[in-house]
């Protein structure tokens, strides 16, 4: 999987555009959010630390963390015999920046501060 760049054809012409796509594939599924939540907690775990997070085998591990590699959330650094996986924040920082920055913050804290109140509220009233 190349990390080219793309030119996306607008209406207004031509942009230049990093190809996102593998970021998104990776974190569109539910484990590999969860790995990438144990690196956020604690970087430079093994394969074997990381698998005993996860209810799958060493080989599905195995496999989510190539694809994580392959969209740079992933990096790696060999000790020895141990390979430690460290979470690279830069790619989900490129997203907020492209995707997410540019609505309005507060409009947007506001909300999911209002979410999480309402939230709170029915579960202490069950």
């Amino acid at each position: 999987m190349s990390k080219t760049i793309c030119l996306v054809m607008q209406p207004n012409g031509c942009i230049i555009t990093p190809v996102v796509d593998e970021v998104f594939k990776a974190l569109a599924d539910a484990s590999r959010r969860r790995l990438l939540d144990e690196l956020h907690k604690r970087g430079g775990q093994t394969l074997g630390e990381l698998c005993q997070h996860l209810d799958m085998t060493r080989q599905a591990v195995t496999k989510h963390l190539a694809l994580l590699e392959a969209a740079n959330l992933v990096a790696t650094v060999w000790r020895g015999r141990e390979k430690l996986h460290y979470l690279n924040p830069v790619p989900l920082h490129e997203i907020y920046e492209r995707w997410i920055a540019k609505y309005e913050r507060h409009r947007l804290q506001a909300l999911s501060d209002l979410k999480k109140g309402l939230e709170d509220d029915s579960n202490t009233t069950k």
